[in-house]
């Protein structure tokens, strides 16, 4: 049997907010219990920036956030950097179809 490339479906999943903050934990190596002495807030709290993205999280704790974790904090809050999605400048078709989505 031969698949044509009509019969594959690719898709990108999307990360919100909430996966960027657990992501970024995982990629520094700081725990949920670092991040909360680091920021002066409850472990409650970090866990709930990280899984919930519907929490709003103040500014400066995304700036505080993004430095720690060494992220770029765009990326922390749009899942962009100023260099293009991947940070090296390149556009993907994704890129491409928002940008044909917000002209309409």
């Amino acid at each position: 049997m031969t698949v044509s490339t009509t019969d594959v479906h690719t898709s990108i999943p999307e990360f919100d907010r909430a996966d960027r903050m657990r992501k970024s934990l995982k990629h520094a190596g700081v725990s949920v219990n670092e991040m909360a002495e680091y920021l002066g807030i409850t472990r409650e709290t970090v866990s709930r920036y990280a899984n919930h993205a519907d929490v709003k999280v103040p500014l400066q704790t995304m700036r505080l956030w993004a430095l720690r974790t060494g992220v770029p904090l765009e990326w922390l809050q749009s899942g962009t950097t100023p260099n293009g999605p991947r940070g090296d400048g390149r556009r993907t078709s994704a890129d491409e179809a928002q940008d044909a989505r917000s002209l309409d």
